[in-house]
C-alpha cells in the first residue's frame, strides 16, 4: 500500500528533500542534512511539516463531562484558550496514545493525536463518548506546521503582523492569515521556544512558502526533529511510550491530576520499569531494541530511542530499565550499563519537558 501524502509532500519532493515512510505517510527526513537542520533550529528557526497528525473535534452538550472520562487530561481545570498534554489509556493504564486537548469553550474541544494511532484513537473515543457528543475527524482538512527555535517568535510576529509575546506556554490564540482561520499555539517538540500552527489544508503550501521568505527560517525534516526531541527528553509514541507501559513509568505520573474516573486510572500509576535517559560514550548511537545489561550480564532493560546528540557531541538514549535497578544505579550501586555500543551512564535527574536542559544526561 502506498504511503499517504500531506498537503506539502509535493513541495518537499520538488525541493530535494530525502523522503521516507513514517507512520503510513511519505515524509521529509532531511533537506541539507540532519546535523545542519538540528543546529539551525537550535540557533534560529526551523519549519516542520506535521500535517500527518490527527485532529478531532469533540463538541456538543455533555462533552465537558464525557471527555474527561475518556482521557487522562485534567479538563476540569482547563480554561478556554488553553491546551493540555495527556493520554488515552487502556483499561490496565497502558498508553494507547499521547496527545494534546484544546478547550475552545464549555462543551467544545479539539484532540490532536499521533498519525499512526489516529484511526484507533478515533474508534476508541467514539466508543467511550455518548452519541450525544459529536466526534468529527477534521484531519484531512487541517494542515499543521511547526515553527521552532529561538527566533520563532520574531519570525511569527513579522509574518502575521501581530504580537504573540504575551501568549503563554500551552496557550493558543485564534487569528487569521489572508482571510483564512489560523490557530497559533505556543508549544513544540524540540525543547526550544516554538509555535504550532493550524490552518486549512488548501492553503498549506502558500503559508509554508510565506514563512520561508524570512531568511531566519529553513525547512527541517523528521530526522532533526527526532534528535531535537531526544535531547529535550521528549518521548515518541511507539518507541518510548506504548500500551505495555504506564504514564508513571514514563515519568509523567505527576500529570495525572484529573479527578474524573477515566479509563485506566487505577493502573496508570503502576511502575515496573522506568523510562530512563542514558548518556553514551562516543558518537555511536544506541538503537531501538538494544539490550541493556549490568556489568555482570544481568539483563535490566532495553533502549527505546537513541541518537547522536549534536548539541552535546556524544550519544544519548532513552530506555526502559527495571525499576529496582534504576534505583540502585542512582544510589551509585551500578553506575554503568552495558549496551551494544559500550557503556551507558544512567541519568540522575528526570528529563526536562519544557525547554532544553541537558543536565540530566
Amino acid at each position: 500500500m502506498s504511503e499517504l501524502r500531506t498537503p506539502l509532500t509535493a513541495w518537499h519532493e520538488a525541493h530535494g528533500a530525502k523522503m521516507a515512510p513514517f507512520a503510513g505517510w511519505l515524509m521529509p527526513i532531511q533537506y541539507e542534512g540532519i546535523l545542519a537542520e538540528h543546529q539551525h533550529t537550535r540557533q534560529h528557526a526551523g519549519l516542520f511539516d506535521i500535517c500527518h497528525m490527527g485532529e478531532f473535534l469533540v463538541e456538543g452538550a455533555g462533552a465537558d463531562q464525557a471527555l474527561p472520562q475518556a482521557v487522562s487530561h485534567n479538563l476540569q481545570t482547563l480554561a478556554p484558550g488553553k491546551c493540555r498534554y495527556g493520554f488515552i489509556l487502556n483499561e490496565a493504564g497502558g498508553v494507547l496514545d499521547d496527545g494534546i486537548i484544546y478547550r475552545f469553550g464549555p462543551d467544545s474541544f479539539m484532540a490532536v493525536v499521533n498519525a499512526a494511532c489516529a484511526a484507533g484513537d478515533f474508534a476508541t473515543l467514539r466508543a467511550r463518548l455518548p452519541q450525544s457528543v459529536r466526534l468529527t475527524d477534521v484531519s484531512a482538512d487541517t494542515a499543521k506546521v511547526d515553527l521552532q527555535g529561538p527566533e520563532s517568535l520574531a519570525v511569527l510576529e513579522q509574518a502575521l503582523g501581530e504580537k504573540f509575546h504575551d501568549l503563554g506556554y500551552f496557550a493558543f490564540r485564534k487569528t487569521q492569515w489572508q482571510g483564512e482561520p489560523l490557530l497559533v499555539r505556543r508549544t513544540g517538540y524540540t525543547g526550544e521556544l516554538g509555535y504550532e500552527l493550524y490552518l486549512p489544508a488548501a492553503r498549506a503550501v502558500e503559508f509554508w512558502e510565506h514563512l520561508l521568505t524570512d531568511a531566519r527560517v529553513k525547512p527541517v525534516g523528521l530526522g532533526a526533529r527526532d534528535t531535537l526531541r531526544l535531547e529535550a527528553g521528549l518521548p515518541l509514541y511507539g518507541h518510548d511510550l506504548d500500551a505495555e507501559h504506564t504514564p508513571a513509568e514514563a515519568g509523567m505520573g505527576r500529570m495525572l491530576t484529573s479527578a474524573a474516573d477515566y479509563v485506566g486510572k487505577l493502573g496508570a500509576q503502576t511502575v515496573r520499569q522506568v523510562l530512563t535517559p542514558l548518556s553514551l560514550e562516543g558518537r555511536r548511537a544506541a538503537r531501538h531494541g538494544d539490550a541493556l545489561t549490568l556489568p555482570d550480564g544481568t539483563p535490566v532493560g532495553q533502549v527505546t530511542s537513541g541518537s547522536f546528540a549534536p548539541s552535546l557531541g556524544h550519544g544519548i538514549a532513552l530506555a526502559w530499565v527495571d525499576a529496582s535497578h534504576v534505583g540502585a544505579c542512582r544510589e551509585g550501586g551500578y553506575p554503568l550499563l552495558q549496551g551494544r555500543h559500550g557503556q551507558a551512564e544512567i541519568g540522575v535527574n528526570p528529563p526536562q519537558r519544557r525547554h532544553v536542559n541537558f543536565s540530566f544526561f
